[in-house]
């Protein structure tokens, strides 16, 4: 008898059909997986044995072969068992086949025939609605996935004997409510109203949140840099429905969901700790997985103790950063995954830490200094709009009873800001000042004219590079729609070069 089941597959972020194809002949007892399978693909054998024998049904003790269409394509991990053990049951008998034709079937099956879930649920389901499949049989563990796809039935169900029953029509199930989306507002541990003093870096923070600009704190311990970088999500606009599927297709890729009621309510924050290598922040392994540049998509990436990253670690970002996209390529899989993210990063200025500070001397020589600056290379530097020195925080300042302004002040501005981008941009493909190509820093960031005289006076005096001027030129129109205006000031291009000043006092650039 043969049988076959539809259930999904997946690269990267995009499913992909995979028909289970389910035969039971005559010969010598044996049970095969074919169709390009990975290791735990293969055990899937025992898997399934176990299962159906325990959910109180009887295994064919003969030739079996179970066919992953299609072959030329590399199948991995354990979703495929619970479409196998259908399709066996099916096969037998025990399942009419007409019963199964317009479903969808994914999960892991434990050795007592209880359905356990899997990884990268909300992408094969979004794929699989996309090509007309609208009947889901999925995990209970991942139903909370399906609750914001209009349009698609998932059944959700926590064993074999269980699926079976529904299939059979022993059982009614109910399907996965459909729930409406709404962003819901998030409270935060760290607010801007409790850091003390630093005005001026949290006004560069608002600056960066606007226009999703990447942002370096450098400065003395104690300082205040980690905290003002974990305050940064509580000024940063709420998420929107599409934004949120798109950070729950790499969290679920990456098996983050599992468990979880709900999809992404809230901007990530990832905070690697620098001894992070190179597959673990831009992704990589075996399969191809999303690393921390990804998973901080739409978010925050905040690497603290910028220079103590190896160098190598800090290259990587490059590309990433620039194209908002890495590519992963390894022999056995190849994905693209999106990483549009804010970089926010922290360090010291020395070895010691007291460089520059105005209460503790510094005990390092000109050459420690050299070389500890010296490891955040040129490129990576350049590719950061926005610098700023922090440094010791006065007794006043901390001793006051005074609360400074809330993030929800500022987080409003902020959001006015990004609504302005978003309808200027809306038929460039980007959301972000942070986005805009060279092509499209000259259609939108038209200059009054005493504040072309400005920059063309700093690019001569500053040397500054191609690079350097464009990103000045992002960083003055975020600053200009925070203000409102729709031309960009001279007020702005000089508060951008401002934050390109730090350069020169501590790596004699621009």
């Amino acid at each position: 008898m043969l049988s076959r089941i539809m259930s999904y597959g997946l690269t990267g972020l995009t499913g992909f059909p995979v028909t289970v194809e389910v035969d039971i002949g005559y010969g010598m007892t044996k049970f095969e997986t074919v169709g390009l399978p990975d290791n735990a693909v293969k055990e899937s054998r025992e898997r399934v044995r176990s299962a159906i024998i325990n959910s109180g049904f009887n295994f064919p003790e003969t030739r079996i072969i179970a066919n992953l269409a299609p072959a030329d394509i590399r199948k991995e991990g354990s979703i495929y068992d619970l479409p196998i053990a259908v399709g066996i049951l099916c096969a037998c008998g025990e399942i009419k086949n007409w019963s199964v034709e317009d479903w969808v079937i994914i999960g892991e099956l434990a050795l007592d025939g209880s359905v356990r879930g899997v990884n990268g649920v909300l992408p094969m389901i979004i794929d699989a609605k996309a090509r007309g499949y609208t009947k889901v049989l999925l995990p209970k563990e991942n139903a909370a996935e399906a609750m914001y796809i209009d349009g698609v039935t998932a059944i959700p169900v926590s064993s074999l004997a269980e699926a079976a029953m529904f299939l059979r029509g022993d059982k009614h199930i109910d399907p996965q409510p459909l729930t409406v989306w709404r962003a819901e507002q998030v409270e935060y541990d760290a607010d801007f109203a409790l850091i003390k003093g630093q005005q001026s870096a949290k006004r560069a923070a608002e600056v960066a949140a606007a226009g999703g600009h990447n942002i370096l704190f450098i400065g003395t311990p104690g300082s205040g840099k980690t905290m003002l970088a974990r305050s940064i999500p509580s000024i940063l606009p709420p998420l929107t429905h599409e934004e949120a599927l798109e950070i729950t297709k790499i969290h679920s890729v990456a098996g983050i969901m599992r468990g979880k009621n709900n999809i992404v309510t809230e901007r990530p924050f990832r905070s690697p700790h620098h001894s992070a290598s190179i597959p673990s922040l831009v992704g990589g392994g075996a399969r191809a997985l999303p690393g921390e540049i990804s998973l901080a998509h739409y978010g925050v990436l905040f690497l603290d103790e910028f220079a103590e990253f190896p160098k190598m670690v800090l290259e990587a970002l490059r590309q990433p950063m620039e194209d908002g996209v890495i590519t992963i390529s390894r022999t056995a899989a190849k994905a693209d995954y999106p990483a549009n993210f804010m970089l926010v990063a922290a360090m010291n200025p020395c070895p010691c830490g007291n460089f520059g500070s105005r209460t503790k001397p510094c005990k390092c020589t000109k050459y420690q200094i050299e070389r500890y600056l010296g490891r955040i290379s040129g490129p990576v530097l350049d590719r950061i709009d926005i610098h700023v020195e922090m440094t010791d925080v006065d007794y006043d300042d901390i001793t006051s009873k005074q609360l400074g302004e809330s993030s929800a002040a500022v987080r409003e501005r902020v959001t006015r800001a990004r609504e302005i981008q978003n309808r200027r941009y809306i038929d460039d493909g980007i959301i972000m000042n942070s986005q805009l190509s060279s092509k499209l820093v000259k259609k939108h960031c038209i200059l009054e004219d005493d504040a072309e005289q400005l920059v063309k006076l700093s690019f001569t005096r500053l040397n500054l590079s191609a690079r350097a001027y464009n990103r000045i030129l992002k960083v003055a129109r975020t600053i200009s729609d925070l203000a409102g205006d729709e031309r960009i000031t001279r007020a702005a291009i000089a508060e951008a070069l401002q934050y390109r000043s730090v350069d020169s006092k501590y790596w004699g650039a621009e």
